[in-house]
């Protein structure tokens, strides 16, 4: 359970490419809680806007699983600031929010916005705020305010301004395929291609700015770790050792990244300090496959999978190198871990029988709870808020992301017109 596994991990990697584009995404269960929330659509003068503003916040609100819109159907009327609101008639809604709005240019590229979020049973505004932003801009600041009305509501950070980032593969028609490197928003529009290849591209990882990528790509012939920029589309090779360089991970502050390398005969946990290029060995275990290594939060420790006891477990062993301590026990197989960004929780594949879940681990007691249900789940990765943790699966034949909150009460499906997509990762929440 050495080799052989190693071995299993990178056929299973490249023989099964999963394919991504535009994400569409539909919420499949645990809505029943839901905060009931009235959204108006916005008011409209002079030019229309691009984007249709109330209609992006609602839909993340909505897929958020913590409220429940009215449908349009049911407001009883079409206010768009204060003035305008009796909210007398809003409570018979028994609606705990209602957020109205308006859109204005004299141009039609550049837009004023205003939006009032206001609790309706004490009459008083919970946020209000006024932009001017291009029309590129539109759906990102619906995205932004969406953030906002989560927050005044629940307390809790809003990851609606986020991206993901995850690997698409297509089949051309001579056999070939090619491998796309994708990011879109957080709600699966706005796609790009971020790089394409005609050899695999594996573990895309965010830098802690959100404005760089880290992963490994196939295009030179072996498997090799780059860096890269959002804005400029600059990379660089930092990590093309003989051997393996794979599983890229970037430290909190966004100076090093962990990585496994077998320059030395054996997969081995590395921290790669990019400024000046030093390389340090974490972990020294010549029988076993160390991989997968992931930043606690306090910057100090490292995550990772290990089969040192015999099968994949979660072991945590200090930045600096070290005895590693295991960190999972229940059940034979714990792998590809993540942890949420308090460090209390760590996400992990967790096998049974022969099917691999979705589960998370409560750092401090230990306890166990399994999330998915579909045995072919794999890659999960946090919600900045540490609320919903993205992932891959499989549904009839073809790979799709989907996405469950850390209780397992809400799933969401990001389907993506039966294309497949894999290796799917959540961006920091971006400054």
């Amino acid at each position: 359970m050495t080799k052989r596994w190693l071995a299993s991990f990178w056929l299973l990697a490249l023989l099964l490419p999963w394919q991504a584009q535009a994400l569409i995404i539909e919420i499949t269960g645990g809505t029943e809680a839901a905060l009931p929330i009235a959204i108006v659509p916005f008011g409209a003068e002079g030019f229309s806007a691009p984007e249709d503003i109330s209609a992006v916040i609602q839909n993340d609100l909505s897929r958020s699983g913590r409220f429940a819109p009215l449908p349009e159907s049911d407001l009883i009327s079409s206010p768009h600031e204060k003035s305008e609101i009796n909210f007398k008639d809003w409570r018979l809604l028994r609606s705990e929010g209602l957020l109205v709005g308006k859109v204005s240019s004299v141009d039609g590229e550049t837009y004023q916005v205003q939006f009032q979020l206001f609790d309706v049973y004490k009459g008083r505004q919970l946020v209000g705020k006024r932009y001017q932003v291009p029309a590129s801009g539109l759906r990102r600041l619906a995205h932004q305010i969406a953030d906002q009305v989560y927050h005044a509501l629940t307390g809790e950070t809003g990851v609606f301004s986020t991206r993901l980032a995850f690997v698409s593969v297509i089949n051309n028609l001579d056999g070939s395929k090619r491998y796309s490197l994708q990011v879109s928003d957080s709600d699966g529009a706005n796609p790009r291609t971020v790089l394409q290849s005609k050899q695999p591209i594996l573990s895309p990882n965010w830098a802690p700015d959100s404005e760089r990528l880290a992963y490994v790509s196939f295009e030179n012939g072996k498997a090799e770790v780059f860096v890269q920029e959002m804005r400029s589309g600059r990379r660089n090779s930092v990590a093309a050792f003989k051997g393996l360089n794979s599983a890229p991970a970037w430290s909190p502050d966004g100076k090093k990244l962990a990585l496994t390398l077998s320059k030395a005969g054996n997969p081995e946990i590395y921290v790669l300090e990019l400024a000046s290029g030093k390389l340090s060995r974490v972990t020294h275990n010549s029988q076993a496959i160390d991989t997968e290594a992931v930043w606690m939060p306090n910057s100090r420790e490292l995550l990772f999978t290990s089969d040192r006891g015999g099968r994949p477990q979660i072991y945590k062993v200090s930045a600096d190198g070290g005895r590693a301590k295991r960190v999972t026990f229940e059940g034979r197989y714990n792998a590809s871990v993540d942890v949420s960004s308090d460090g209390r929780t760590l996400a992990m594949v967790h096998g049974i029988n022969g099917q691999f879940y979705i589960a998370v681990q409560d750092l401090d007691t230990g306890a166990v709870l399994v999330l998915t249900e579909t045995g072919r789940d794999e890659s999960p990765s946090f919600a900045p808020n540490g609320r919903m943790i993205l992932y891959a699966t499989e549904k009839n034949g073809h790979g799709e992301l989907a996405a469950v909150s850390v209780d397992g009460r809400i799933h969401q499906r990001l389907g993506e017109s039966g294309r497949d997509v894999r290796e799917p990762a959540w961006s920091p929440i971006r400054k």
